[in-house]
């Protein structure tokens, strides 16, 4: 008799990502609002409950990918390094572009209208802009520089990072490459000098 182990049901990533993509589906045909967890559930073919088992909430289902490479981001700004902030900073930037993949979030940012989710897409961006702004200005005053200063150059790159997504993703999310994206908006945002 041969014994082995086998876990009953789909493994954890592959009921994630059917999850994300019946919610896009359903959002496509009903729009973001009208769209339940339940109906989400449903169409994956798994119980309400374990929705919650991947996803905290609907908007949760786009921004997970991309909520998975901020912590990379904050984590590694954090450091202390030798490096030069603004350069550590186009690094960390430079790696979030390069292991975002096109997910449920670049769906989304290119269906906006018809998922009838644009408002949502704005309010969770400002938030992730934010946490963006938040770390690199934290990193430059670790660096020497004014605090006013700092929280301005940060908005700059928390801006510049959702926009090289956007635009990314607009143009064909998975065909282009974002971190191309990402160091044009590092370019954009490093133009902002503190330095004077």
């Amino acid at each position: 008799m041969t014994t082995y182990s086998a876990r009953v049901g789909r493994p954890k990533a592959s009921s994630r990502e059917i999850l994300a993509e019946a919610a896009c589906e359903l959002f496509l045909e009903r729009g973001f609002e009208a769209t339940s967890i339940g109906a989400v559930a449903s169409r994956a073919g798994v119980s309400r409950s374990s929705f919650f088992n991947y996803f905290s909430s609907k908007s949760d289902i786009l921004w997970a990918g991309f909520d998975e490479s901020l912590l990379v981001l904050e984590a590694s700004l954090e450091k202390q390094s030798d490096v030069d902030a603004e350069q550590q900073v186009r690094s960390a930037v430079a790696v979030l572009g390069a292991d975002f993949v096109a997910d449920s979030l670049a769906l989304a940012i290119l269906n906006s209208g018809a998922m009838k989710l644009t408002d949502e897409l704005e309010r969770e961006s400002a938030l992730r802009s934010s946490r963006i702004a938040r770390a690199v200005a934290d990193r430059f005053v670790a660096g020497g520089a004014d605090r006013l200063a700092a929280d301005i150059v940060g908005a700059a790159w928390g801006g510049a990072v959702l926009a090289a997504i956007g635009a990314w993703a607009r143009g064909g999310a998975g065909r282009g490459d974002l971190t191309a994206f990402m160091m044009l908006a590092a370019d954009t945002a490093s133009s902002i000098s503190l330095n004077g």
